[in-house]
Order: C-alpha cells, then sequence, then structure tokens
C-alpha cells in the first residue's frame, strides 16, 4: 500500500481545470488548453506522501528547473510557456507555477548514469549489467562508469514503480527513430549538465528526464522532441559534493536522504513494509532537508536563495 498520508483538496482556480493532484505537482488546464503546473511543498519517501512538507522545496525545484531550461534550450526545446500566474490564481503560487505546452507525452522514464549507483547498483550486483548494458568487473557504489549510459524505464501507473528495461524494448514499443532521439538526446543533455555540475564542486551520479512530441505539426512534418516536467533537481537527480567523493560507500546526496533515514530509523517508529502510514517529519529533519535543497540552488546557481 502506499499514496497520500491525507491527499490535499485541489485549490479552484476560475478558467483552470484540475486535471490531477500528484505527488509533488497540481495539474491545470487553462482556457487556451495549455497545463499549468503548480509545485507543491508536500515530500515523499518510499512511495507515500508524507503528513507535512518542506518549505519552499516547491519553489526552489520550480526556479532550479527554469535555470537549467535556459542553459539547455540549444539542445533540447522545452515545455515553458509562461511564468506568470494565471489570473485568480493565489498568491501563494507564485514562484512555484508553469504555464506549459501541452505535449504527446512518450511513456518512457529516460534515465542517464554517470555512476553507479541505487536500483542500477542492485542490478549490477546480480548480472554485471544495468538495463541489459554490461559493465566491467570490479565496480562499487559510487564508481564512475566507464561512460555514461542511458538506461530506460517505463512509466507504471500511479503507486506502482516505473520498470527499468533494455533500450531494445523501448525501440520496440515507441519504433527505432523515437528510441534513437530519445537515447541521444538524454546523454547531450546529461553530459552537459554534468559539466556544467563539476564546474561548480558537484558530481551528477544519475538524473531522469521526460520527453514528448509536440502537438499540431503540419502533415508530414515530424513533430519536436521537447523536454518537460522538471529538470535536474534534487528530486530527479543524484547531486554529490566532489571532494567527498568516494567510491565503496553510500555518498552524500542533496536530496531527501535525510528524510529516508529517519523513517527507517527506531526513532520514527515506523515499519515502512507495513500498510500504515508514515508519521509527520519532525522540525529538525524537515529543517536539515530544506538547508540541502537551498544548499543545491545556491550551488549550481551561484544565486542566493533568499
Amino acid at each position: 500500500m502506499s499514496g497520500f498520508v491525507e491527499k490535499p483538496e485541489p485549490v479552484q482556480v476560475p478558467g483552470l481545470i484540475h486535471l490531477h493532484t500528484g505527488k509533488v505537482r497540481d495539474l491545470y488546464r487553462d482556457d487556451a488548453g495549455r497545463l499549468v503546473m503548480v509545485a507543491s511543498d508536500r515530500t515523499s519517501a518510499f512511495d507515500w506522501v508524507l503528513p507535512n512538507g518542506v518549505p519552499d522545496k516547491g519553489r526552489i525545484l520550480t526556479q532550479l528547473s527554469l535555470w537549467w531550461f535556459d542553459r539547455l534550450a540549444d539542445l533540447v526545446p522545452n515545455h515553458v510557456v509562461s511564468t506568470e500566474l494565471p489570473q485568480g490564481a493565489p498568491a501563494d503560487w507564485e514562484g512555484r507555477t508553469l504555464v506549459c505546452e501541452s505535449l504527446e507525452m512518450l511513456p518512457v522514464e529516460c534515465v542517464a548514469r554517470g555512476y553507479l549507483t541505487g536500483s542500477g547498483l542492485l542490478e549490477y550486483r546480480e548480472s554485471r549489467t544495468v538495463c541489459g548494458i554490461a559493465l566491467p568487473p570490479g565496480l562499487e557504489d559510487g564508481s564512475e562508469l566507464p561512460a555514461p549510459i542511458f538506461t530506460p524505464a517505463l512509466k507504471a501507473e500511479v503507486g506502482e514503480h516505473d520498470e527499468n528495461v533494455p533500450y531494445e524494448e523501448v525501440a520496440r514499443r515507441l519504433g527505432a527513430e523515437t528510441a534513437t532521439l530519445l537515447r541521444q538526446t538524454t546523454l547531450a543533455v546529461y553530459g552537459r549538465a554534468r559539466d556544467i555540475a563539476r564546474d561548480r564542486g558537484l558530481i551528477l551520479a544519475d538524473t531522469k528526464f521526460e520527453f514528448g512530441f509536440e502537438q499540431g505539426a503540419a502533415e508530414g512534418e515530424q513533430p519536436r522532441l521537447v523536454l518537460g516536467d522538471e529538470v535536474l533537481t534534487p528530486d530527479s537527480s543524484r547531486f554529490w559534493p566532489a571532494d567527498d567523493w568516494e567510491p565503496g560507500r553510500s555518498q552524500v546526496s542533496f536530496d531527501k536522504q535525510f528524510i529516508r533515514d529517519w523513517l527507517g530509523s527506531p526513532a520514527s517508529g515506523w515499519d515502512r513494509h507495513s500498510e500504515q502510514p508514515p508519521p509527520a517529519l519532525p522540525r529538525e529533519i524537515v529543517e536539515r532537508s530544506r538547508e540541502k535543497y537551498v544548499e543545491a540552488y545556491e550551488r549550481l546557481t551561484g544565486q542566493s536563495w533568499s
């Protein structure tokens, strides 16, 4: 069992139709048919959305995504049309709202890995492969790969886990041309972001992207591939401090690891394998998590988060 401890009621805004409440974002459609994405401060762990969130998280994710979109625009277009608040939207939406082009989203999480960790490490330990890609022996948790790899996952139904699959399965489902485009674009974007992060003393271990095709292309024209959702945030990527990197152990990470660690500790009193929802987070865990999000934003952008 998983989901929301208590699912919030969507905010009703004149002229907007509420479409979906996700783990982090609320999705609306405006009168022009565009999507309006609102990033909340909700946070999730172990497939549960927790009772309390992390202040400013939604704004940090949104502003960091916009920063990255600007630096990737020559590689791939993105779905952002405007950052202006829709008329009648609550003031709290400021800084966390994106008006976006409606895309034909592809049912693939496009994952790029430059280092071995997470689900890739688990698969490697069993078969010395990740998504069917053979890797050399002797790699450890946190090892740098010989070259970045594209390890896609098929999107699952809400509440289920995405399924890591070989590249050939993506080609079978979407066609060889689309699969090739996804792999090339994913690795190109990862390479650009890895180099930018490295210049700022950070390692981009892995990340995931979501792409869609633009709608309304002229007959006979190939629609453009467009980068959607959020991009290169601590929620969709693993960033490690380069000066603390040491293969063979878990790495210090700019994400919600503080939250996972507390929930898995005796202090929480919660069994993640039970059907009981997790408890609220203590103030100090929330504060430390917020500090990590802010630090990631400041180190990447070079700007102060006020």
